[in-house]
């Protein structure tokens, strides 16, 4: 029961303490290739919300210009810390130690500890893997591979390579390549790497300009010229070439059964006419009773953007 002298008051609740909005998750990408280094920050879909570039000397530059140009690069995270930074590195590289083993080019690179300096130059996790592998992760997250757990992505044009995603994960074993250096032919050219024979011997930019020269069409034609050109020269060495690049994604098809290959890089100049030329080949020399039939895609992805949404992915894998 009240008592009428003291009557009952009603103390309002006190107004809840301000809530900061959670920062935006971002993801921190560079690319490390002979000559140049890339960096971007990208939110979760995949865009790039910021991004810069630097140049160093492959041929004269020691441990301390590499050092000042990661530096550079690595001001782009500046403005906000991101989850992770994923480094996508030409050569051979060490991911368990973050070392960047061998880039024949760029001397200096030889063991680099591109995860450590990033690390101490931004106070956020560091991985680096190979930039070709890496780009299979791009491809899960943000293109085509989305939603699936195995299939492989290629780098076509002036760099060769195959990343491959089997059972949900990367397949990069320790020593393990991006497949530029299988061997396609055993009595063929003579490689940079000393070996003969090498998918990169046949199926790179240099052999297409070479083959177009001998050819007689030009000393500097381009895929996307070529599949302009309606005479038959042109069309015999379009041809040959997407043998040449379907030769080695048949012994990977053979191997593991990707069904889905994305391509990248050069092929877009080739368009549906290349495209279509890659996968009738890869159909025709592979039996896929009972596993998917293989598919070729070709990406829409900005050149300048695949290595950094590998890159992305790798950190979305991790987090």
């Amino acid at each position: 029961m009240t008592d009428e002298r003291f009557p009952l008051r009603l103390v309002p609740d006190p107004e809840p303490e301000p809530v900061a909005p959670r920062a935006p998750r971002r993801l921190g990408a560079v690319e490390l290739v002979p000559g140049r280094i890339r960096a971007a920050v990208l939110d979760m879909s995949g865009r790039v919300l910021e991004r810069t570039e630097t140049g160093y000397d492959a041929a004269t530059a020691v441990p301390a210009d590499l050092d000042a140009a990661l530096a550079r690069a690595a001001g782009v995270f500046a403005g906000g810390a991101p989850q992770g930074i994923g480094v996508a590195a030409a050569g051979l590289v060490d991911p368990d130690a973050g070392l960047i083993t061998e880039v024949n080019d760029v001397p200096a690179l030889r063991g680099y500890p591109v995860a450590e300096r990033l690390r101490a130059l931004t106070g956020v996790p560091v991985r680096v893997e190979h930039h070709a592998r890496l780009q299979v992760l791009g491809d899960r997250w943000f293109g085509p591979g989305r939603g699936r757990r195995t299939f492989a992505s290629v780098s076509t044009g002036e760099v060769l390579g195959v990343g491959i995603l089997y059972a949900g994960q990367v397949l990069a074993p320790p020593g393990g390549r991006s497949g530029a250096h299988m061997t396609v032919s055993a009595s063929g050219e003579r490689c940079t790497c000393g070996s003969r024979g090498c998918w990169k011997t046949v199926a790179t930019t240099r052999w297409l300009r070479a083959r177009a020269r001998a050819a007689g069409l030009g000393d500097a034609i381009s895929l996307g010229a070529l599949v302009e050109r309606e005479d038959a020269a042109a069309g015999q060495v379009l041809a040959e070439y997407a043998e040449n690049v379907a030769l080695g994604l048949v012994n990977i098809q053979q191997l593991f059964a990707p069904g889905l290959f994305v391509l990248h890089g050069e092929a877009r100049e080739g368009g549906e006419r290349f495209r279509g030329l890659i996968e009738e080949r890869l159909r025709s020399d592979v039996v896929w009773d009972g596993a998917e039939q293989p598919r070729v895609l070709v990406s829409t992805a900005a050149v300048d953007d695949v290595a950094l949404l590998g890159g992305a992915g790798m950190v979305l894998s991790q987090v």
